[in-house]
């Protein structure tokens, strides 16, 4: 069982993804995070996101170890990641590790759930269930603002907001894997439930789909 989650940044779908894991005892991966981890390697060095060469060299001999002691959450990270996320050898580089954890989930898991911004048009076409996971731009601003004011008391909302529109145009628009959503993923749009009221509308659907399933 592969259940697959897409959308925007700071739609609440990386909180829906691991609610439905642990519900369901499915291994999770948030792809987002090898991005961030492939950006942060190549900024930890000093070097350009937007050199074509060095992010693929990152992403090929990319590891999830060597980010243990990383912060990958930052802004700077999340800016980078957009950016070497719309580099196709990146993208080429990270895919296999993405198909493997979903057909062999890690420590024997029965599913796997993967969110992040192509998983059901390009990385799992054929996933169980689909949804994709979207609030308005001010709604995930302010979400996003919440999540990161406490450690950076300066951040103003309104500067989170232009960068989210910044960062949706990008993803959108690249030319290899744009965020969209499958012709046959559920819509789950979140500006106005809580996390319990979208987690109890993501499980109706997946429920009804594994009955139907047998």
């Amino acid at each position: 069982m592969v259940i697959a989650l897409d959308g925007p940044a700071a739609s609440g779908k990386g909180t829906l993804a691991r609610l439905i894991s642990e519900h369901y005892g499915f291994a999770h991966l948030d792809t987002g995070t090898l991005y961030r981890g492939v950006a942060w390697l190549v900024l930890s060095e000093n070097a350009d996101p937007t050199d074509p060469v060095l992010a693929t060299n990152a992403a090929r001999t990319f590891e999830i170890e060597k980010l243990a002691d990383a912060d990958i959450r930052t802004k700077e990270v999340g800016a980078a990641a957009s950016v070497v996320a719309a580099n196709s050898d990146v993208r080429s580089a990270l895919l296999d590790f993405q198909r493997r954890f979903a057909l062999k989930p890690p420590q024997n898991a029965v599913g796997a759930v993967l969110d992040g911004r192509d998983i059901g048009t390009v990385v799992c076409p054929d996933a169980t269930v689909k949804f994709f996971v979207t609030a308005s731009p001010k709604t995930r601003a302010h979400r996003r603002w919440l999540e990161l004011v406490s450690g950076r008391p300066e951040l103003q909302e309104a500067e989170i907001y232009k960068d989210l529109l910044e960062r949706d145009a990008r993803d959108a628009a690249r030319d290899d894997a744009p965020m969209a959503a499958a012709d046959d993923a559920e819509l789950l749009d979140t500006t106005h439930l809580s996390i319990d009221a979208a987690f109890a509308a993501a499980r109706r659907v997946i429920d009804g789909v594994f009955r139907r399933c047998g």
